[in-house]
């Protein structure tokens, strides 16, 4: 079984904090997959909804990693990964549940390539299972990310490709690559984390790949509560610039500051229309606070041919994000 296999090949896992009521659905569907080869690691962020309980009660094989306090996703998945000795690493929001395949077909993938840096899921709407949540994530000029496929039909997105990042909600990393590059900015505490792992390995010559037959149903937003809120939208606006000021040259922010600038306008009129503006404000402007405190990527010369073709990316996915735009209008 999972825990005495002697080659074991995966560490999966799954961050939590008061979300005692998913983690069966989750982790039953876990425990049902094809591919055995794994560990589950549940690292708990100081829940006080009774997580801790139903993890020891029901699921004693399981490897728990208990802290004293709300640390976010960061601390609590790189205090997982500090724990495994595992080839490939696999990240698990507790607000899903998992198709029996999934885990084989994300190893597959990344076998496929050792250039590969992460695989993403095709994670589907918990709640519409005809709709689509997230079949990898792109990022653009104007310093958004946004997810391929939310919303449309099940039937799109069928063929595996390359992403400019994995949705760490259900992804799955290589470990020799993670020791090269490093793990998870502990500064995020939570979202845009991913983009700015993925992006890094983009910078060091990685791949990431989104792997179309790994199911996963997700609920979405169920620890944060709702989709906007004032401290999402407080972590998005701050760490969007943390992504940038980390991961651009010099060079490559002077050619896209025009288009960061449009960006930051854009979504600062937008959630001041929706009433969060002044959490975005917030948001922006204790990001520059705290940038002497943020480590930027070291930028080298030998990564040149990689900083264009990552360019090239993100004006592709603007003018495909803007397209998409036009046709819903």
């Amino acid at each position: 079984m999972y825990m005495n296999d002697n080659t074991i090949e995966v560490s999966v896992i799954i961050p939590n904090y008061n979300g005692g009521k998913y983690l069966k659905g989750c982790i039953d569907s876990l425990l049902r997959q094809t591919f055995t080869k794994y560990k589950i690691i549940v690292v708990d962020n100081g829940s006080e909804d009774g997580s801790y309980d139903i993890l020891t009660q029901n699921y004693p094989n399981i490897q728990l990693i208990r802290l004293d306090s709300n640390y976010g996703f960061s601390i609590a998945v790189n205090e997982g990964i500090k724990k495994s000795d595992t080839k490939y690493i696999a990240l698990l929001n507790n607000d899903t549940e998992l198709d029996k395949d999934w885990l084989l077909n994300l190893i597959q993938c990344m076998e496929k390539d050792e250039r590969i840096f992460s695989c993403c899921s095709k994670m589907i709407q918990y709640y519409d299972r005809y709709k689509i949540d997230d079949a990898g994530d792109q990022y653009t000029i104007l310093g958004w990310a946004y997810k391929r496929g939310d919303n449309q039909k099940i039937d799109k997105y069928v063929k595996s490709s390359k992403v400019f990042s994995s949705c760490a909600g259900a992804a799955i990393y290589r470990k020799s690559i993670l020791d090269e590059i490093g793990l998870f900015d502990e500064n995020f505490f939570a979202y845009m984390e991913d983009v700015d792992i993925s992006y890094r390995a983009k910078i060091y010559g990685y791949k990431n790949v989104y792997c179309s037959n790994a199911r996963v149903y997700h609920i979405g937003s169920a620890t944060s509560g709702s989709k906007y809120n004032s401290f999402k939208v407080y972590l998005a606006a701050r760490n969007n610039v943390y992504v940038i000021y980390k991961n651009m040259p010099i060079l490559q922010f002077i050619i896209n500051s025009p288009f960061l600038l449009v960006g930051f306008l854009t979504k600062m009129l937008f959630f001041f229309s929706i009433g969060y503006g002044k959490s975005y404000i917030k948001g922006f402007t204790d990001a520059f606070k705290n940038l002497k405190n943020i480590r930027r990527v070291h930028h080298s010369y030998k990564f040149f041919f990689n900083y264009v073709g990552i360019e090239y990316e993100m004006i592709i996915n603007t003018i495909k994000y803007v397209l998409s735009k036009i046709k819903i209008l």
